[in-house]
């Protein structure tokens, strides 16, 4: 189902199912800043990614010696989610464990995810809650398309120097890396970029990037804060981009045994609270 918020500035529209944002407009220029979801480019809009981000080697996960089943992206994203409140300006959901993803994550848990406009655009909040009587272990990844088009630029909040891990064709990373900026800002949304797929970034020093559409008379500041991964990606060619803070990323080829030694994976105490945001800013020209 379909939920509608809305300030003196902009509306926002999300789904129930994967708590995933529908669309964020302007009220005063009647610009969409999320992608669509065509079917034949790419149907996702702004998917959460829990308890994996990207692609498990053998689309398994290994907890206490008992191997698990798990999709790419993790199974929030097509979840129905149940709606906790939805006020004019704030929508919260919540998912919560059950049988079916004990089956598939032996971990129990509650997943909220809130949208909220504020005065510079919008606020997504996500906590993740253990319920579990011991120690759990998942990753967490945000994924939001913001439509676009080819030659607009991606520009880093500060000066970095960062090389990109890559994905192969069964979406597992490669152990090569590519220089991607020298001491630079701004990376050029082209086709061929992303033909090798995301870029896969970390250590990096900005909080934020800004996505620059000269074309469409209008820049979003896309904040996220400190994060140890950033993917950047789009299918080659698509008038969109997505902005991507991952906590956690793709395995690789190598055998780390036990999911809780999985790369870039999260833990908390029994009782403890993971706690992320991001907001989209958008600054139009009038």
């Amino acid at each position: 189902m379909i939920y509608q918020i809305e300030n003196e500035l902009y509306t926002a529209q999300v789904n129930s199912m994967g708590a995933e944002l529908h669309s964020f407009k302007s009220k005063t220029t009647g610009a969409e800043f999320i992608w669509y979801g065509k079917e034949e480019i790419w149907y996702g809009q702004a998917p959460v990614l829990f308890p994996v981000v990207g692609q498990v080697k053998n689309d398994t996960i290994i907890c206490g010696g008992k191997k698990y089943n798990m999709q790419k992206h993790g199974f929030a994203r097509k979840k129905e989610f149940e709606l906790v409140s939805c006020g004019k300006t704030k929508v919260v959901f919540s998912l919560k464990s059950n049988e079916d993803t004990l089956k598939q994550y032996p971990f129990e848990f509650e997943l909220l995810v809130s949208y909220e406009l504020i005065e510079s655009g919008l606020k997504a909040s996500h906590t993740v809650k253990n319920l579990t009587d011991g120690e759990m272990y998942f990753s967490f990844g945000a994924h939001p398309g913001f439509n676009c088009e080819l030659g607009d630029t991606v520009e880093f909040e500060k000066n970095e120097t960062l090389c990109t891990e890559r994905i192969s064709s069964d979406n597992l990373i490669i152990p090569e890396k590519y220089p991607l900026l020298d001491n630079e800002k701004t990376i050029t949304l082209t086709k061929e970029i992303f033909e090798p797929d995301a870029l896969i970034l970390s250590d990096i020093k900005s909080e934020y990037v800004t996505i620059n559409s000269p074309g469409l008379n209008r820049k979003i500041k896309v904040v996220f804060g400190k994060i140890p991964f950033l993917g950047i990606w789009a299918k080659p060619g698509a008038p969109y981009v997505c902005i991507e803070p991952w906590f956690g990323v793709n395995d690789g080829r190598e055998d780390y045994g036990e999911f809780s030694n999985k790369r870039g994976i999260q833990r908390l105490e029994k009782g403890g609270e993971f706690n992320f945001c991001w907001c989209a800013q958008p600054e139009e020209s009038r």
